[in-house]
């Protein structure tokens, strides 16, 4: 098992079908585009977790400086396949990440979760992380 970073086409076209798990609105035609446009524009990385030849873990993250906060590794985007859950991939992705963000001298470690999803919430705390916000929002389109 190694952990990588998906810079080529190849590398982000397979980590499309994890992805999709977690956002089922993304499409592959145009997934590929997507992420090259958010990594030039806004310095978004993808992080994979594979298992022999098989891809079973994935997060897109950035690096973002905030007012409120000072330098921050967002995550944007952290899923384990459905196949692949409760085999520990999550937290040793999760782990790695939150390695990064010391490594890039970060002041916070920041992600949202949707508010039924359980079992990434018992992940979470059990790296220490905390609920300290509410996330407010509204479609525009």
């Amino acid at each position: 098992m190694d952990i990588r970073k998906a810079s080529s086409e190849t590398e982000i076209t397979a980590c499309f079908a994890v992805f999709h798990e977690l956002r089922p609105h993304l499409a592959e035609e145009t997934f590929v585009a997507q992420v090259q446009r958010q990594i030039r524009d806004h310095g978004y990385a993808i992080a994979y977790l594979q298992d022999r030849s098989r891809i079973v873990a994935v997060s897109g993250y950035r690096i973002a400086e905030f007012l409120a906060w000072g330098r921050v590794f967002y995550v944007d985007d952290l899923v384990t396949a459905a196949s692949a859950r409760r085999q520990g991939y999550g937290g040793r992705l999760l782990d790695w990440l939150l390695q990064q963000a010391h490594d890039s001298d970060c002041d916070q470690f920041h992600l949202d979760s949707g508010v039924h999803r359980f079992d990434a919430h018992r992940l979470y705390m059990s790296r220490k992380l905390q609920i300290s916000s509410h996330h407010f929002s509204m479609d525009l389109k």
